[in-house]
């Protein structure tokens, strides 16, 4: 019999306008477990999701002292948000967690599907905060059913994810003794992986049970080492279990407009998606061919944009369209009634490498990161090699973006002379070497070996490594800064950014880390070519924060938003935003919530903004809590992110650099090639670096920080916050302002 180590009746409260109002704060330090109310005026202004975990965070560490990632009060959050669990609408299952990062020292927040934060709201709270750590390995069970939390003694369970999520699935399910009948669908497990606890990247997995193929799938909260922290907390699993629910169960103030606004939306979609992006048959597989023509699909550590000689077209969308399986032929979303339906799956894949040789699986994805940073960016094309490394990150809890780009720097390193056989533990770790790239990932999880262990605590740390050890010439010194593709400590996702100004801001004016999903122009700047001016970018580097901030607060996907569009969008005058699409959301969150967004588009889209706004603000202030938040963090990106590197690089895209130097230079092409080529490429970099400085200036006074300390204005904070939190802020900003 499982040993219960705490245990706490509660009375569950119905969610009402989308909330319960109330929060779960468990502390493994000493195995209480607390049910807390979640004041109005918190409401207000946090809204949920990532608002509520900020809060949450906020409130519990000491201000005395910087807390770090593996002490005790490092609390982890998990929330849905308002609108998280409504059934029928795009994209409304996320759930968003928040820690302090080991890879960053600062709050990551990272947006996951699966059902455990729908489950959770549904079982009475709006949101969970952990601290504390556990003597022995743990799970924690909220079942709304029985109106119990509790946590038991792991014993003797798995770690990996594909074996834990399948056990307590079964173990947790209800089933009915005379018709024989499950609610396994209702049950959710979060776990990390057996790697988790030797990496600093380590991601979280949450399941949710296909009822159809009668298996469970994972979504993964990846970024930022969120596993890690998880695991350092002696946590193996959390397990949410939900009464069953309906459209009425979020309670919604206007059940009719809900009914209405969702069925035109998903309506929108189920009529364009095969004519756009053709999200319910390949998902985010589409990018890669796109990313390949526009020359911004990461290959070789972000040398290029695509591979020269076409290898790279083997891992587009039509190679993953015949690898996945079922995709168009019914429900392949990560939650019930979303119409883009885009988590695709391998069924039946038979392992070549590991601890699980031969054993035939399901693997969820892989999607568009993890095809570029596991497939072209280490120079592995073949889409089956992908999809094993996607397989055995996640049932090791390790999250594929930082495993990629990680894998590429070394990967370069390797190449350049750096590392050698007998520095990285016999692994000849050259471009597309797929048995040296799983060898590593086992290693890994069995926490065996010192190559793999340096490498597990990111590419901040390898840098330090190699400086401190490998007795490297100020060349190689600056070599691996300029190609370690990470920034404050957080490594790249898969998006060449070095010929798109407004990306690269995207990725070093945020607030986590370069991660796409804060500010997500790459498309819209390479592609369709939106924002063609420097203030075109900086306006985006203001809006689409705001904006995409929106998603996290109220448990939402973004897809819906801008991967299938209306018919007319072009035709718009602000095409970039989907402004029809903007009104969808503004009807959603009032027909929910009962909150008067305004009367005309305009005021409903600034009401919006202002929302995320409040929130986006004080997570930079919360970095500067945390000793960041500054402007020297947001400066000197890695240089690839910004041009090319070596000699290499710029010749292999000469005309294109030429005839930049040219324009910016105001001379022609034939007197810029009169200088040596070395001479060009170094003009180009000092440019380069400075145009990145000017749009940080621009991008700073759009958002109203300091211009020197770039911590935001006294006078922006009473613009957009109540005097109540002001006032919370204020100690930590009044010393820095110019």
């Amino acid at each position: 019999m499982t040993k219960i180590l705490a245990e706490f009746s509660y009375k569950r409260q119905e969610v009402r306008k989308g909330y319960t109002d109330k929060y779960l704060h468990i502390n493994l330090s000493i195995y209480s477990i607390e049910e807390k109310p979640i004041p109005e005026k918190v409401k207000d202004v946090f809204i949920g999701g990532k608002g509520y975990d900020l809060w949450l965070m906020w409130e519990y560490l000491p201000r005395d002292r910087i807390v770090k990632w593996d002490e005790p009060e490092n609390p982890l959050c998990i929330s849905s948000g308002p609108l998280g669990g409504v059934m029928g609408y795009p994209g409304a299952g996320k759930s968003i967690v928040t820690a302090i990062s080991p890879l960053t020292d600062i709050i990551i927040d990272s947006n996951v599907g699966g059902f455990f934060g729908p489950w959770m709201k549904f079982a009475g709270f709006d949101a969970l905060r952990i601290v504390g750590k556990a003597k022995e390995p743990v799970v924690i069970v909220i079942d709304g059913l029985k109106e119990k939390v509790w946590i038991e003694l792991a014993e003797e369970l798995p770690t990996e994810t594909h074996l834990l999520a399948d056990m307590l699935n079964e173990k947790y399910m209800n089933v009915d003794k005379e018709t024989g009948k499950n609610d396994r669908l209702y049950v959710s497990v979060v776990s990390s992986g057996p790697a988790a606890d030797h990496t600093y990247f380590g991601c979280l997995n949450f399941s949710w049970w296909d009822n159809r193929r009668k298996v469970n799938h994972v979504k993964q909260a990846g970024r930022g080492g969120t596993g890690t922290v998880f695991r350092n907390k002696n946590l193996v699993a959390l397990v949410a279990h939900s009464p069953p629910i309906k459209l009425e169960s979020v309670g919604p103030d206007d059940r009719d407009t809900l009914r209405k606004v969702g069925r035109e939306h998903s309506s929108e979609i189920l009529k364009l998606d095969s004519q756009q992006n053709r999200m319910r048959v390949i998902g985010t597989a589409h990018l890669p061919s796109i990313m390949s023509e526009f020359d911004l699909l990461p290959t070789y550590n972000f040398k290029y944009g695509r591979d020269d000689n076409g290898k790279d077209k083997t891992l587009w969308g039509d190679h993953y369209e015949k690898i996945f399986t079922n995709t168009g032929k019914g429900w392949d979303g990560c939650w019930r009634g979303c119409a883009i339906n885009c988590a695709h799956c391998v069924e039946g894949y038979e392992l070549k490498t590991g601890p699980f040789k031969g054993q035939k699986v399901l693997v969820d994805g892989p999607e568009y990161e993890t095809i570029a940073g596991c497939g072209s960016n280490i120079g592995i094309f073949d889409p089956l090699q992908v999809v094993e490394i996607n397989f055995y990150c996640d049932t090791y809890g390790i999250d594929t973006i930082s495993f990629g780009t990680a894998t590429a720097f070394i990967m370069e390193c390797y190449m350049a002379g750096i590392l050698n056989k007998e520095r990285t533990d016999g692994l000849e770790l050259k471009w597309g070497n797929f048995e040296a790239v799983t060898e590593l990932l086992h290693r890994m999880a069995r926490g065996e070996g010192q190559f793999p262990l340096i490498f597990a605590k990111g590419i901040k740390k390898m840098q330090e490594y190699f400086r401190a050890n490998y007795n490297l010439t100020k060349e190689q010194e600056r070599f691996i800064q300029d190609i370690g593709m990470a920034h404050k400590g957080l490594e790249y996702s898969e998006y060449v950014t070095k010929e798109s100004l407004a990306q690269q801001g995207g990725y070093g004016l945020t607030l986590k880390g370069p991660q796409h999903d804060e500010a997500w122009l790459i498309f819209l700047d390479m592609v369709h070519n939106y924002m063609p001016t420097f203030e075109n970018k900086a306006d985006a580097l203001t809006w689409f924060p705001y904006w995409r901030t929106w998603f996290s607060l109220n448990g939402l996907c973004k897809l819906p938003w801008n991967d299938v569009v209306p018919a007319d969008n072009k035709e718009t005058d602000e095409p970039h935003k989907v402004p029809k699409h903007i009104q969808f959301y503004a009807d959603f969150f009032e027909s929910v919530t009962g909150r008067h967004m305004g009367d005309s588009p305009k005021e409903r889209e600034a009401n919006l903004i202002l929302m995320s706004e409040r929130v986006y603000q004080f997570q930079r202030v919360f970095n500067v809590r945390l000793g960041h938040g500054r402007r020297e963090d947001d400066s000197n990106p890695p240089y690839r992110s910004v041009g090319p590197v070596t000699l290499e690089e710029y010749n292999s895209r000469l005309d294109r650099y030429d005839k930049q130097l040219a324009e910016e230079l105001g001379k022609t092409l034939e007197e810029i090639r009169k200088m040596p080529v070395g001479e060009r490429h170094a003009l180009t970099r000092k440019i380069r670096e400075e145009r990145y400085r000017k749009l940080q200036d621009t991008v700073y006074e759009k958002r109203g920080w300091n211009h020197k300390s770039g911590v935001i204005k006294i006078s922006k904070a009473k613009e957009i916050w109540p005097e109540w939190l002001v006032k919370e802020v204020l100690p930590f900003i009044k010393d820095l302002q110019d």
